[in-house]
Formats: C-alpha cells, sequence, structure tokens
C-alpha cells in the first residue's frame, strides 16, 4: 500500500532536465528541445532551436570551450551527445540530424515522408553508424524515412535512369515517326485514288 516512485536514467526527458540545470537558456525557456532521442549509454540526439535571433541554441547548449554538454556527458558516464539546430526546412533538418557525417544530397519525398541521402564514400559508415545506429537516431529525431547510399551509387544509379529514359525517349521517338509515315502514306493512297476516280468520269458539255 506504499506509494512506489520509479526512477530512470534512461528516459530522453532526463537528458532534457540535466541540459536545463547546465543551460540557463534551456531553462529560461530561450532556448526551446524540439526533439530528443536516445539511445541510453550510447548516444544521444537534441534538437534546438532559439526564441531570440541573438542566441545560438547549439552554442548555448554546448557551452565555453564545451563546458556545458561536458558537465550532462559526465554525468551520463560518456554517453554521445549530438545538438543540432531545429529548422522547419526537411532536407536541412535530417543533414543536420545525420552528423557528425557530412552531406552531399537530400531528396524528399513529402507524401510518404522519406528522404533519399546522398553522402560521400568515405561518410557512408559514419552516415550509417555503428549497427545503423546514427541513421536510426536520426530518423527517429526527424520522423522521416531515411535511406543512405553513397555518391559512386548513386551516379551508377542515374546513370542507368539517365540511358532507361534516352531509350525510353528514342522509342517514342520512333513510334511516333512511324505513325508520320503511315498517315503520309494513307494520304497519298487516298490522293491517288481520287485522282484516278476523276480521270474516269466522262466530260459534261455545258
Amino acid at each position: 500500500k506504499d506509494v512506489q516512485v520509479i526512477l530512470t536514467r534512461s528516459h530522453p526527458q532526463f537528458v532534457s532536465k540535466l541540459f536545463e540545470l547546465e543551460v540557463p537558456e534551456v531553462l529560461e525557456k530561450i532556448v526551446e528541445i524540439k526533439s530528443i532521442v536516445r539511445e541510453p549509454g550510447d548516444r544521444t540526439k537534441i534538437a534546438v532551436t532559439s526564441r531570440e535571433k541573438a542566441v545560438d541554441p547549439v552554442g548555448a547548449c554546448v557551452g565555453i570551450k564545451g563546458s556545458r554538454v561536458q558537465a550532462v556527458v559526465r554525468e551520463l558516464r560518456g554517453e554521445k551527445i549530438d545538438i543540432i539546430t531545429w529548422t522547419s526546412d526537411p532536407r536541412v533538418f535530417i543533414a543536420e540530424a545525420l552528423n557528425p557525417a557530412s552531406i552531399e544530397k537530400v531528396g524528399v519525398d513529402e507524401e510518404k515522408k522519406s528522404a533519399l541521402v546522398v553522402v560521400a564514400d568515405s561518410q557512408l559508415s559514419l552516415a550509417i553508424g555503428k549497427n545503423g545506429q546514427n541513421v536510426r537516431l536520426a530518423a527517429r529525431l526527424t520522423g522521416w524515412k531515411i535511406d543512405i547510399i553513397s555518391a559512386t551509387e548513386y551516379e551508377k544509379e542515374k546513370a542507368e535512369r539517365d540511358k532507361e529514359i534516352k531509350a525510353a525517349l528514342a522509342e517514342e521517338t520512333e513510334a511516333l515517326h512511324q505513325q508520320e509515315e503511315a498517315r503520309e502514306q494513307e494520304l497519298k493512297a487516298r490522293a491517288e485514288s481520287e485522282s484516278t476516280s476523276d480521270a474516269g468520269k466522262p466530260d459534261t458539255e455545258e
């Protein structure tokens, strides 16, 4: 019958409260934590925005020489923390969410809420992360389905698509050409038929 209190250090909001303790701008709601996802003991991704243009939300959370974020990291016993700027532009947000990897291109399908991300070959493993952790957390942070391919694979697929498009256009052009030739032959045959018919008619006197 006693009241039971369950405490957890694994909930994402635990990290949020730690930032409130270390970052006055977060406590005062000048800097807002828009989204936070976590795999406890390993990595946290946090998206922040500022209500004042003069305040850099990421800089405020990081602190001078990383002092603020390092205090949170110590409390979490070395858990990695990626702090990114939240934005309503899905392409920019997705690219930022895949930090620390450098992104070359982001294509989005807003209807399906899915994104195709292109990275340099050397950045592919970093973007995906160990056991897919980085891209998994980025997808949860942004709410988008994210597929990542290397620049080499992208160029290969693009070349194949261009080849297919050219082949399709060539087939369509050939079909139109054949239709035009058939039309010309039909008109020519009709003209010859009418000419023959007129030649066989007797002349009439006025």
